[in-house]
């Protein structure tokens, strides 16, 4: 199996019980080994009292953008600390993306960056994310060492 195949068929058995992603609109733009593409439309239930987007929901895109690029090698793998800086509000209707990318990946550790931009290309969002491999994979395969 190559590791393309391998991160896509990664990628569909998480997207089928990931409702969290799902109901809030999100979609898988692009998966490969270590990066993950995801987008979410700012809905008028996502606007907080400044009439912009909820640092939840920004929160959750990149971290739903993490999981998936962490989670492309088979392996089950979580969260293990986060930290997110907002740098532009998400406005109201507009398309957010969050871009996941590996940074560094050793044993079972991993450190990956995410970058949340709106539909103008500003960087609305750095999310750092560092993740921890654990027993277990999304689909049966024989792994080697």
């Amino acid at each position: 199996m190559t590791p393309q195949t391998r991160a896509e068929q990664s990628a569909a058995a998480m997207w089928k019980t990931d409702t969290a992603s799902q109901n809030l609109g999100m979609v898988i733009q692009s998966i490969a080994p270590g990066k993950a593409t995801l987008s979410m439309p700012v809905t008028g239930n996502m606007l907080n009292g400044h009439g912009i987007c909820h640092g939840g929901y920004i929160f959750t895109l990149a971290d739903s953008a993490f999981a998936f690029a962490c989670n492309t090698y088979n392996q089950l793998v979580v969260a293990q600390q986060n930290q997110i800086t907002y740098l532009a509000p998400g406005k109201s209707d507009e398309t957010l993306t969050a871009t996941a990318v590996e940074q560094s990946k050793t044993g079972r550790s991993g450190i990956y960056d995410v970058t949340v931009t709106g539909e103008d290309g500003r960087i609305i969002a750095l999310f750092r994310g560092l993740s921890r491999t654990i027993k277990g994979q999304h689909f049966e395969e024989e792994m080697t060492p």
